[in-house]
């Protein structure tokens, strides 16, 4: 089911770190991301479930709203250009998703116990990176995503605009947005991973193997909002609960305090930095992970005032 495209060619709206100031990210501050352009609005267009399933099942927006809502506040973000996975970017909101879970969506189809993947499909498409793509397409194993991920249909208690991948989209809190399929079509259950531009082409990293993997779980990340009064602020996030922060203040170490984890939302710090000009932040997560120095897309994030 593809979709009439509204805006051909890569859409990016990105927001500075400063404008992140509020615990809950305004709509109008959340960057906007999409590959091929953004959708036409169809404010009824559903959602096929098929594949390894007990039967087919076809479900509109109303059909979805009707099952046991839930709401999850997560963090964001966008991984970067797949075509430079290097590259340092800033590109994250923390928003509050309301939906239902994945696991009663699909359960309405009866999902095989042989399924390991499910495929979801968008329906945008287009030109990126050179090559022509008739959809949008991520594969995510069943079992790490059943009881995480929501088929959204509200962002921020509005709900869900064209522009933002509604009237449904797939919401995957802990795991890069580009899991998060804008413009829900189609959830197909399968025992493989789909050859696909999205799968196995683009957005790729070494394993610990130094074989290559998708994309899937947030790296522990940091950043700075703005000094006010001799205090640095900022978030901290990651795919588990971010447990130190240290922040420099002109290469001097200052204490920060961190708040407390709260699910898979970000967590803010703070730290007396006085008159210093430059300030960096490096966050470290409950796996021991630590932002990198330099040369990688999470890496320790300087301000200069």
């Amino acid at each position: 089911m593809r979709a009439r495209m509204d805006t051909v060619g890569a859409v990016r709206r990105l927001v500075p770190p400063e404008r992140l100031t509020s615990r809950v990210t305004a709509l109008e501050d959340a960057f906007v991301i999409g590959h091929f352009g953004l959708a036409a609005p169809r404010p009824d267009r559903p959602v096929v479930v098929n594949g390894l399933v007990d039967r087919a099942v076809e479900l509109t927006p109303d059909d979805v709203r009707a099952l046991p809502q839930r709401r999850v506040e997560s963090v964001h973000e966008c991984f970067g250009n797949p075509l430079a996975p290097g590259e340092w970017v800033r590109r994250a909101a923390n928003l509050v998703w309301t939906g239902a879970r994945l696991r009663d969506v699909l359960d309405l189809a009866g999902v095989q116990p042989d399924a390991t993947s499910v495929w979801a499909r968008g329906a945008d498409h287009g030109e990126f990176g050179g090559e022509t793509s008739p959809d949008y397409l991520k594969d995510l194993p069943v079992d790490a995503v059943l009881d995480r991920a929501l088929v959204a249909y509200a962002c921020n208690d509005t709900w869900l605009q064209a522009d933002r991948g509604g009237p449904l989209r797939l919401v995957v809190p802990g795991f890069f947005g580009t899991n998060s399929v804008k413009w829900l079509t189609e959830l197909t259950l399968a025992d493989h991973r789909p050859e696909h531009l999205f799968t196995t082409r683009l957005y790729l990293r070494p394993g610990p193997d130094g074989r290559s993997v998708p994309v899937r779980e947030l790296d522990v990340t940091s950043v700075l909002i703005d000094v006010t009064d001799g205090v640095a602020r900022g978030w901290a996030w990651s795919s588990v609960p971010v447990t130190r922060v240290v922040v420099t203040a002109d290469g001097r170490p200052v204490t920060a305090e961190l708040e407390r984890a709260r699910g898979r939302a970000w967590q803010g710090f703070r730290a007396t930095v006085g008159s210093a000009r430059t300030i960096t932040a490096r966050a470290t997560d409950a796996l021991g992970r630590t932002q990198p120095t330099s040369g990688a897309r999470n890496a320790v994030h300087e301000l200069s005032l």
